[in-house]
């Protein structure tokens, strides 16, 4: 079967485009070359080897040009790249990028078959594949490797999410980006994808397996021995392409800090990055139970959220989805319950443009939280594109208040075209602030949560699937709150005749569970000792602390040099942001780049993968078709409707303004609004088309009606609404109140009652409130507690002990 996919181009110009233009002037038919991607994945303890292979077939008369435009993760170490025609397979070699594209563009001029991998000008999460003069009749295949770290979930799961969907990415008026390197994206609805996808893991871990979770549909978990630290898992047949796909495996006993030295590649010279043994360190700071049981009441809390039109769009494809912006309302009311009064905070939302909600950063008060909330509940999905650029700039040109650290929270779905751009202005300013991000849906972008949480010393989240919002963004504001650790200090006790060369960047940022990534570099050989440590000091709220992990010197063989790249990629990526720095204006940087993507056979942005199959020397006939492969985009076809376009042009894209006598059925408005999704022009989800989601009346959620009741200072009032959500009468609610306690000490009693006895399984939720309502009890000095607890226990129908409240 041969799949179609449609094609709309329209004019850049300045003059109005509006749908009747593309009704005129009918989309192309075109075929589409590639027909499966199969994905072999082997993880290893925390790092994973993904290895793809895209069929390539030519179903028309001429020869085919093919481009694929496609996400990775952006830490991702691409690694091989290699094709096979017939029975002939053609390795590519890493070339300087420019080199790269010409030798490409030779081989086709003279009609040979070339093969062409570069990474994207603007992030390095896309890439962009070229198959040049595939014949008709003919089949290839193209196969690329690569290696990732598995980053650590707040559940102690290790996440690998291989990217699916990518969405077009705005691009702001005046960027540099979108000449020369970059890739153009061509995009269908998640559904219509025309190639099929298919995955096996293969699981290693030192410790059994638990078990192994997904956003997608698996095949049973199969163990391969009795202990339980090998298994298979595969992907269910019949991906939509409408996710992302994310695999969660789960170890036990998995945060054990852990050291693998790896051997030399042999061809090597001695001395290089490649030809010396590489170590790996994976540390688990732990930090003193004294400590981590203070919470600091100090910060400057700037909540930067995403108002970009395509926020209006589902969180998920499924049933009941909650839009995007409306769980970002129901976060922020989560935040402003939370905070510790003492702080201060501000809420920017940005798209095309951006809004303070206070012209600077307020204490946090009563009068001040009501007020953020009456604006919050306003706060629509109406600004037009994502350009994050310049609300940073605005923060970062406000002078940091005193004794009060800046804690930057960034909700956005990620949709940025100058990821580069944004990453080197958070760099610039690391030292003023800490960043926690949150990308929001499937296809955010990686490369843009994590690299400004990398860059800020911050961590970073990925909201997907059926996941909710609340318990990972509490997590954060516990990191946030958690007393910031100072004067990192790393220092490796090694053999004197082995010398350590660090290609990580320096440790900046501890958190208490998270794991911290070193890459070392190890040259010369020990005669006698084989045994090294590393040992990483800190201050914590002003006490010394101390971790060391000793390793053996010996390397472990046979492990692909997985660490190897893995360490050339850290390197190539601190590397390129001094390139950026440096804006071309100082030689080195990128010199260095290039020799290292050379020479470990890693991309960078400076290079390119190559591969020439000169076949049987006669030249292709024919004039050479290029098709560009579609890559699947998220969001809800029935729901797409083009709101506004931030663009210089100003698009008129309202159906509404189509001629009176042009009638056209709503599954044509869908379709054209697909075909102009390829160019990136961001939209409003809602209007127009009805959903489930929004005809069915809001289920009021109890937990969201007690959090919105409670006062700043952390108590609740004795009131009818209070009743409501405890499913009690105003005056079943009052009666049992023990006669010599205030009215709002036993409202406070009982909404804790009522949490700590209904919605346990929320706890990460509303932790922070609850510590702001025991500390509010705990200051009216109360001498009946105990009766309070136990009178709120039969009211209620609980059992919660009063030592479980903490009080």
């Amino acid at each position: 079967m041969t799949f179609y996919y449609f094609q709309v181009v329209p004019k850049r110009c300045h003059r109005q485009f509006s749908l009747f233009h593309l009704l005129l002037h009918p989309p192309l038919l075109l075929s589409v070359p590639l027909k499966s991607i199969v994905v072999e994945v082997s993880v290893q303890g925390h790092v994973a080897t993904v290895s793809s292979t895209l069929q390539y077939e030519n179903q028309e008369q001429s020869p085919l040009e093919a481009i694929f435009v496609f996400p990775l993760p952006g830490e991702a170490a691409v690694c091989r790249f290699s094709a096979k025609i017939g029975q002939t397979e053609v390795v590519a070699e890493v070339q300087e990028k420019q080199k790269a594209q010409e030798q490409y563009d030779d081989a086709l001029s003279s009609g040979q078959q070339a093969f062409l991998l570069e990474e994207s000008d603007e992030s390095p999460d896309v890439f962009k594949l070229s198959v040049g003069s595939l014949p008709p009749g003919e089949k290839a295949s193209v196969s690329l490797d690569y290696v990732t770290e598995l980053a650590v979930q707040a559940d102690d799961g290790l996440r690998l999410c291989l990217p699916a969907v990518l969405n077009p990415r705005y691009q702001p008026q005046g960027s540099d980006s979108g000449s020369g390197g970059s890739a153009q994206l061509s995009s269908v609805p998640a559904g219509s994808v025309p190639y099929s996808l298919s995955l096996r893991a293969h699981v290693s871990s030192p410790h059994p397996i638990s078990r192994v979770e997904s956003n997608c549909p698996l095949d049973p978990l199969n163990y391969l021995n009795t202990e339980k630290t090998q298994a298979t898992v595969s992907l269910a047949a019949g991906h939509q392409f409408d996710r992302d796909v994310e695999l969660l495996l789960y170890y036990k006993d998995t945060h054990q800090p852990t050291a693998i030295v790896e051997a030399a590649q042999a061809s090597a010279k001695p001395g290089s990055l490649m030809g010396d043994p590489v170590v790996m360190l994976s540390l688990y700071p732990e930090f003193p139970k004294d400590v981590m049981s203070s919470m600091t009441s100090h910060g400057e809390f700037l909540f930067v959220v995403d108002r970009s039109g395509s926020m209006e769009c589902p969180m998920h494809l499924g049933s009941g989805s909650q839009d995007r912006i409306s769980s970002a309302r129901e976060t922020l009311l989560l935040l402003l319950k939370s905070l510790p009064m003492g702080c201060y905070f501000n809420i920017i939302g940005f798209g095309s443009s951006y809004e303070s909600f206070f012209p600077k950063s307020v204490e946090y008060s009563q009068k001040t939280m009501d007020e953020a909330l009456q604006k919050v509940k306003g706060m629509r999905a109406d600004l037009g594109g994502t350009e994050i650029l310049q609300p940073l700039k605005h923060i970062y040109s406000q002078p940091c208040l005193p004794d009060q650290p800046r804690q930057l929270f960034l909700f956005t779905d990620g949709e940025v075209g100058n990821t580069k751009e944004v990453l080197d202005l958070v760099k610039t300013n690391a030292g003023s602030h800490r960043c926690f991000s949150f990308g929001i849906g499937e296809g955010a972008s990686t490369a843009l949560i994590s690299g400004v949480a990398k860059q800020a010393r911050g961590h970073a989240q990925f909201i997907t699937g059926q996941d909710r919002m609340q318990p990972k963004v509490m997590q954060s504001l516990r990191f946030a709150l958690q007393p910031a650790v100072v004067d990192i200090s790393v220092k490796w006790n090694v053999p004197k005749e082995v010398s350590v060369t660090l290609l990580s960047p320096p440790i900046r940022v501890v958190f208490q569970g998270q794991r911290a990534l070193l890459y070392a570099q190890l040259t010369g050989e020990s005669s006698g000792d084989t045994e090294g440590s590393v040992t990483v000091k800190y201050s914590l709220a002003k006490q010394p602390v101390e971790n060391q992990l000793s390793f053996s010197l010996k390397p472990a063989e046979d492990t692909g040099m997985t660490v190897h790249r893995l360490g050339a990629r850290t390197l190539i990526q601190s590397l390129e942001v001094e390139e950026r720095e440096q804006d071309g204006e100082k030689e080195g940087a990128k010199e260095k780049v290039i020799e290292l993507s050379v020479q470990s056979g890693v991309s960078s942005a400076f290079t390119a993968f190559i591969a020439v199959h000169k076949g049987d020397g006669e030249a292709l006939q024919g004039q050479l078709l290029r098709r560009h492969v579609p890559t699947p985009m998220l969001y809800h076809s029935s729901m797409l409707m083009m709101q506004q376009c931030a663009m210089p042009m100003l698009m008129a894209c309202s159906l509404r303004s189509v001629p009176g006598k042009l009638k056209l059925s709503k599954k044509s408005k869908r379709k054209a609004l697909d075909d102009l999704e390829v160019f990136g022009y961001d939209y409003n989800c809602s209007e127009d088309f009805d959903s489930p989601a929004s005809t069915s009346k809001p289920v009021r959620d109890p937990l969201l009606q007690l959090i919105s009741l409670q006062k700043a200072s952390g108590s609740w009032v004795l009131e009818a609404a209070l009743a409501e959500v405890l499913v009690k009468t105003e005056e079943e609610v009052s009666k049992p109140k023990p006669a010599q306690v205030d009215q709002e000490v036993w409202a406070t009693v009982l909404a804790l009652v009522w949490l700590y006895g209904f919605k346990m399984e929320a706890q990460e939720e509303w932790q922070f409130l609850a510590m702001k309502a025991v500390s509010w009890i705990q200051a009216q000095k109360v001498a009946s507690v105990s009766e309070c607890v136990q009178a709120g226990n039969t009211l209620l129908g609980c059992q919660v002990q009063k030592d479980t409240l903490g009080l």
